[in-house]
C-alpha cells in the first residue's frame, strides 16, 4: 500500500472576512506543485461563509461538482433554474458539462454555514450540464454509506451520481471500532478526509481535518482511536497526458471564475 499524509496545518488558507476556506490542494491563491490533485480529485475545500453572504454567479465548466453541507444552510440556483436550499443530511451534485453558471449563498442571514466543495475531473468533455440535491440515508455506526457513485451504481433516490468512475462514502466509527474498505475499481486510489476524531489506517494516525491519499491495494482498515467521522473518495490515479492537459486548463479556468467571484464580494 502506497500513501501520501497531508496533515490539517499544511493545507492553503485564506480569511476574506465573509469567507474563510482551507485547501487541501492547490486553488486560488495557494500553490504547491505536489498538491495539485490525488487522481481524478482535483479540489478539496473546506469552506466557512458568514450568514447572508457567498459566492455570487459564475461560471463553471467539464468537471463534476459536489457539495456537502456539515453545518447551517447553503442556497443555491443556477443557468438551468434551480433554487433550492441544502442542509446537513443532503449533498448536491453537479455536472457542468459543456457550461453551466451557479451562485453559492448562506441561506441564513446570522449563523455561518460551513460546508466541503469538491471538484472531480470528468470522464470526458463537454457533457450536458445536471444538477440534483440528493437527501442522504440516515447514517449507521461502523458502516460505510454509500452517497455517491457512477450512473447506474447505488440507491437513484439517496446517492448522487457523477460522470466519472468515483465513489464517495462516509462513516461514523465509534472508539476502537474500524471499517473495511474494498476498492470498487482496479487501478483506483483513496482520499481519506477525517470530518472529526482520530483514526488509524496502517501504522498512520489521523487527525481532525487531515487527509491520506492510499493507493496500490485493494483493501484497508480504518480504525477509530476515538469517535470519528470520515469521508472517503475514490478515484482513478491515472488518466491520458493530453485529457490530464485539457482537464489541467478547465481546472484553473474554473478556479479564476470563481476567484474573480470571491475578489468582488470583498470589494
Amino acid at each position: 500500500m502506497d500513501k501520501v499524509i497531508h496533515r490539517a496545518d499544511t493545507r492553503g488558507y485564506a480569511d476574506h472576512g465573509w469567507l474563510r476556506t482551507f485547501h487541501t490542494f492547490s486553488f486560488a491563491g495557494y500553490y504547491d506543485p505536489h498538491r495539485i490533485h490525488f487522481g481524478a480529485l482535483r479540489v478539496l475545500n473546506d469552506d466557512t461563509v458568514a450568514g447572508g453572504k457567498g459566492f455570487g454567479t459564475h461560471p463553471h465548466d467539464n468537471m463534476e461538482i459536489v457539495s456537502i453541507p456539515l453545518s447551517g444552510t447553503l442556497m443555491h440556483r443556477d443557468s438551468m433554474g434551480h433554487a433550492e436550499t441544502l442542509s446537513v443530511g443532503e449533498i448536491q451534485v453537479m455536472s457542468a458539462g459543456m457550461g453551466i453558471t451557479h451562485s453559492e449563498y448562506n441561506a441564513d442571514p446570522a449563523v455561518p454555514v460551513q460546508f466541503l466543495q469538491i471538484w472531480i475531473m470528468t470522464d470526458r468533455r463537454n457533457h450536458t450540464p445536471r444538477y440534483e440535491t440528493v437527501r442522504l440515508d440516515p447514517p449507521e455506526k461502523n458502516r460505510l454509506r454509500l452517497i455517491v457513485a457512477p450512473e447506474g451504481f447505488g440507491d437513484s433516490g439517496h446517492t448522487g451520481w457523477l460522470h466519472q468512475t468515483t465513489w464517495f462514502y462516509t462513516a461514523d466509527i465509534e472508539a476502537g471500532r474500524e471499517v473495511e474498505y474494498v476498492l470498487n475499481g482496479r487501478g483506483n486510489g483513496v482520499y481519506l478526509f477525517v470530518l472529526e476524531g482520530r483514526v488509524e489506517v496502517g501504522d498512520a494516525t489521523l487527525g481532525r481535518r487531515d487527509g491520506m491519499g492510499i493507493w496500490n491495494t485493494e483493501r484497508f482498515a480504518v480504525r477509530a482511536a476515538d469517535e470519528a467521522q470520515v469521508l472517503l473518495i475514490e478515484v482513478p490515479m491515472s488518466c491520458r497526458l493530453r485529457a490530464c492537459r485539457r482537464t489541467a486548463l478547465v481546472s484553473t479556468r474554473n478556479v479564476r471564475a470563481k476567484v474573480a467571484v470571491v475578489k468582488a464580494v470583498i470589494c
